[in-house]
């Protein structure tokens, strides 16, 4: 199972043009979703407006080499690590099914444009990363469905509560549920089952990528952009006219301010990060 290529075999009944044909207008299905996306919220739109505010409010200006470093900056923390996830458990969770779907993927596409034909011997690193990739989306995705998820862990709801905005993460499961499911079967020469699982697969990948509007998919594309804009403002200064973040004992805050000290007295207690203090369970 893990040292066999799939779609290698499928190729003896689905032609490998028809695989890649499939890959490529699932392609298309998610550039138009979120094409459609970004005109249905006017994305674009409030980022250069928000874009535009700020820079009205700015109080220096950040240069090309700063830009570039805040940009890396959001690379290392908010894209490959979800370093702003606070709660370590999403962290990880979140870093288990990102990286699974990203692995998943690549190696499909490596192996359907590259050895989808039996007579073209697979590395047996792509089959394996393929499978390695499913499991880790399923660790993640299954974690964070049962255990993690607002509306289970903090509002007590049940976890098979099903709403449009969970088609994401389902569509994600049942397709690498599906997959290693198909690929298992087809490994053991259980045809009837190996179908079944194949046609579920199908069916669970086109709704991933087919229902982009109406999912949490474009979000993956738009909080990179998100997070290096608020690093922006908060270098130049505008901090998306926000107030600043102010040490209560500080002499020059209470004179700004001088109901501080008068309802607070000189030296206010650190009153820590409110809801954050701690975590909602069933309220």
């Amino acid at each position: 199972m893990f040292m066999s290529n799939p779609f290698a075999e499928l190729s003896a009944s689905i032609p490998a043009t028809v695989m890649q044909g499939y890959i490529i207008l699932m392609i298309l299905l998610v550039v138009g979703g979120t094409v459609l996306d970004m005109i249905h919220k006017k994305s674009a739109q409030y980022f250069f407006e928000n874009a535009k505010k700020a820079k009205k409010s700015a109080k220096r200006t950040v240069g090309t080499g700063e830009k570039a470093s805040i940009a890396v900056q959001v690379l290392a923390k908010e894209v490959l690590t979800s370093g702003e996830f606070c709660n370590t458990k999403r962290r990880i969770s979140h870093l288990f099914t990102m990286y699974g779907f990203i692995i998943f993927v690549a190696t499909t596409a490596i192996m359907i444009f590259g050895y989808a034909t039996p007579e073209t011997a697979t590395p047996e690193i792509l089959p394996q990363l393929w499978h390695i990739g499913a499991l880790m989306l399923c660790f993640g995705g299954y974690w964070f469905w049962f255990f993690i998820r607002v509306d289970v862990s903090a509002e007590g709801l049940s976890w098979y509560r099903f709403e449009r905005a969970d088609l994401f993460i389902v569509s994600l499961l049942t397709t690498a549920t599906f997959a290693l499911l198909w690929s298992f079967t087809q490994s053991q020469g259980i045809e009837g089952w190996s179908t079944l699982f194949l046609v579920l697969f199908i069916v669970s990948n086109t709704t991933l990528f087919a229902t982009v509007l109406w999912s949490k998919f474009a979000h993956m594309f738009f909080k990179p952009a998100a997070a290096f804009q608020k690093r922006v403002t908060q270098a130049d200064g505008s901090r998306e006219n926000l107030p600043a973040d102010y040490d209560l004992t500080d002499p020059a805050v209470q004179a700004k301010f001088p109901d501080i000290p008068e309802y607070m007295g000189k030296n206010p207690a650190y009153m820590g990060h409110g809801i954050r203090r701690e975590p909602a369970n069933h309220y």
